[in-house]
């Protein structure tokens, strides 16, 4: 007897209340497992949405036979539903390989997932595409024949476009295990989804073009898919065509030397030249792939003048793109011609570009200009990217001043820091005073690498003053960044060095009359102890802690408590019972009941 959907589900729901609300010795288990196939049907989306999280649970309860004979149809009949229950249902179909029997039975989780790949909503639908392809490398060749092709076939012909974007992304992954007549058929299909109606279809074609040239034979590469990607390199909508660009790396790949002359080149000059900056911001976005797939005599005859253009783009947004490329691309050339092309093709435009009225410009190339010191080499750096440098670090824009900064060991490793420091100076000043907090704290946590490369003289002379100030700024993050630095600055320095010159204007600030500086002090002391070790600590800096003990302010109190607590550890026992402990005991007596929650912690913690 056939039973209608809903009446499949009702069976076994049927079954299962009674089988669970019976005397009989039934596991009682089965009663919650029959609620949550229920609440399948809730009209309670989050209701529906936990439950289909749960379909592991309900599939493991039911058994594989039944997975397969009653749920699996019942979600394929009830497909509709609220796009956040679908997408969750698209991610569960995809791992549910072993609840259906294994690979033998993978194939009747198709019907449900093709019904998910053609809904309205794109991230369904991509989900849904994702645990197809997941599940298709568990079909055996003759089941990937007999269920997973005809399945893509129906896509790619559907009366929808959704269910024709979807079919795009389904080629790649099921071609190389086919029989002749059958890979024939999908490259047929695939060639009607590149020349579709809907733009839609395009782009998605477009996008998986390259994947689905990687797994096609060669001779087809050339006699089917390039022919389709030349046509979509040229199709009206831009949104195709910036799209067929990211197919040029894997064609490239897979082409011999002479063939990316004939084929390939053509299209990505016409790509880097097109009427549309999103077209161009692509080619600059994925040139050094492109660089490394075309090989070194192209580059040389072709890519450098067209990277040269893209830099010197009317638009900004495809100007900052290539900036973002000049260190790999210049890397990447080939050893024989490398200084040269820079020298006399890549400087001049890095040195408009320095100078560029677009800020995201500015602040792109300054993140990797200084990786061309290696390449280049002491003399040509000293000559021509010093004074780069030097413009840069005095930049109104303080993400160029910042990325200069960050990425000065390219340049300490080739000429030494010494020529950078009288310039540097005053702009790690200007930028450690930045209205914006998010700018000071940038430039608190490359401090430590700083330190290393300018020494301790002219850190001590220069910046130790700065690192001081960031303790008492207004924002907490900025105060909490700054105890983290002194710890970095001890270990680079050493503790000899932290007891001369931080300690003492450390523990100075437990007498401020901010208690948020007096907290400060604590917090230095926190991370301060791990760094020096425990006689530094016990000598100079627990004396301050003790004192604090007795401050008026109650959040002080019981910060003592949990500095005690945390440099314990690093004290002697002598230390811990004759200070340490007896600090505790009264503080645990104290009149605030946080104070005395985190005493009796601490004296929990260190064993009293």
């Amino acid at each position: 007897m056939l039973l209608k959907p809903g009446e499949r589900i009702t069976l076994v729901l049927g079954v299962y209340y009674r089988m669970a609300s019976s005397d009989s010795n039934t596991d009682d288990s089965l009663y919650p497992i029959a609620v949550l196939i229920d609440e399948l049907r809730n009209e309670d989306v989050q209701l529906r949405l936990n439950s289909i999280k749960k379909l592991s649970t309900i599939a493991l309860a039911l058994g594989v036979e039944r997975t397969r004979s009653e749920l699996i149809p019942f979600l394929t009949d009830t497909i509709y539903d609220e796009d956040e229950v679908l997408l969750a249902l698209a991610e569960q179909l995809g791992t549910f390989t072993p609840l259906v029997g294994g690979s033998e039975y993978v194939h009747c989780l198709l019907p449900p997932l093709e019904s998910l790949a053609t809904v309205e909503e794109t991230v369904v639908r991509d989900k849904a595409v994702e645990s197809l392809r997941n599940i298709s490398q568990q079909h055996s060749s003759a089941d990937l024949e007999q269920y997973f092709v005809p399945l893509v076939k129906r896509l790619a012909s559907g009366d929808w476009f959704t269910s024709r974007t979807s079919a795009c992304g389904l080629f790649g992954v099921c071609y190389a295990r086919l029989s002749a007549a059958l890979k024939a058929e999908l490259r047929n299909h695939f060639r009607n989804l590149c020349q579709d109606d809907t733009p839609m279809v395009r782009r998605a074609a477009a996008s998986k073009l390259g994947e689905f040239a990687y797994v096609v034979e060669l001779d087809y590469v050339k006699s089917d898919l390039i022919p389709l990607w030349a046509n979509l390199a040229q199709d009206e909508q831009d949104s195709v065509r910036l799209l067929a660009v990211e197919a040029c790396v894997s064609i490239s790949e897979l082409l011999p030397q002479d063939d990316i002359e004939q084929y390939v080149m053509p299209i990505l000059r016409q790509a880097a030249e097109d009427k549309s900056w999103r077209v161009r911001y692509m080619v600059a976005d994925k040139f050094n792939e492109i660089q490394k797939a075309v090989g070194p005599e192209i580059t040389k005859t072709d890519l450098v003048p067209a990277f040269q253009n893209l830099l010197k783009d009317c638009e900004a947004e495809v100007r900052a793109a290539a900036a973002h490329k000049v260190k790999d691309f210049c890397q990447n050339l080939p050893q024989e011609i490398q200084e040269p092309v820079i020298m006399n093709n890549i400087l001049p435009c890095i040195k408009e570009l320095v100078a560029d009225a677009n800020q995201h410009v500015k602040s792109a190339l300054a993140s990797v200009i200084m990786g061309l010191s290696p390449i280049l080499g002491k003399q040509n750096t000293i000559e021509h990217l010093l004074p780069l440098f030097l413009s840069q670090l005095k930049d109104e824009c303080p993400d160029v001043r910042l990325n200069i900064i960050s990425n000065l060991d390219c340049v300490n490793e080739v000429i030494g820091i010494t020529q950078l420091s009288q310039s540097l100076l005053p702009a790690i000043v200007e930028l450690a005073e930045d209205s914006k907090w998010r700018v000071r704290l940038a430039i608190i946590e490359y401090m430590p690498l700083l330190a290393g490369q300018l020494g301790v003289e002219f850190f001590d002379e220069k910046l130790n003053t700065l690192c001081m100030t960031w303790l008492v700024d207004h924002v907490f993050a900025i105060r909490e960044a700054a105890t983290q630095n002194l710890k970095k600055l001890v270990e680079k320095f050493g503790s000899e060095w932290a007891t001369n010159t931080v300690i003492p204007k450390v523990l100075t600030m437990s007498q401020d009359q901010n208690y948020l500086h007096r907290m400060t002090c604590l917090f230095c002391v926190n991370v301060l102890a791990e760094a020096c070790g425990p006689e530094i600590t016990a000598k100079f800096m627990l004396p301050t802690v003790l004192n604090l003990a007795s401050d008026n302010v109650a959040n002080v109190r019981f910060n003592v408590a949990k500095t005690l607590q945390r440099i314990g550890p690093v004290l002697d026992n002598a230390a811990l019972e004759s200070q340490v402990k007896p600090c505790l005991d009264k503080l645990n007596n104290d009149t605030d009941m946080d104070v005395r929650y985190f005493a009796s912690e601490a004296l929990g913690v260190l064993g009293a």
